[in-house]
């Protein structure tokens, strides 16, 4: 199943790192580096397990904390209506 943000959803960098904002509602997240990748993925239309992979080469974690991690992410920003399948 493919993600991908919702296309009222927008995102940018700054100097303080990701910032995702929410142009229904005027909402705004700033995100962590590890969120800021997975949403980088869902941007680019990559799958969950790309962004998993790349997570395990680059903060040095296990597959098993990475794959828990990114679910509970992506389970909050199913929440928020900030993905759609």
């Amino acid at each position: 199943m493919t993600m991908r943000l919702h296309a009222d959803v927008s995102t940018a960098v700054t100097d303080y790192g990701t910032i995702m904002l929410d142009e229904r509602s005027g909402r705004y997240w700033q995100l962590s580096p590890v969120g800021a990748l997975v949403v980088e993925f869902l941007s680019e239309g990559k799958g969950i397990d790309d962004a998993i992979g790349s997570i395990v080469e680059r903060f040095d974690v296990d597959e098993s904390r990475a794959r828990s991690d990114v679910n509970a992410f992506i389970g909050k920003l199913r929440s928020t209506g900030l993905v759609r399948t």
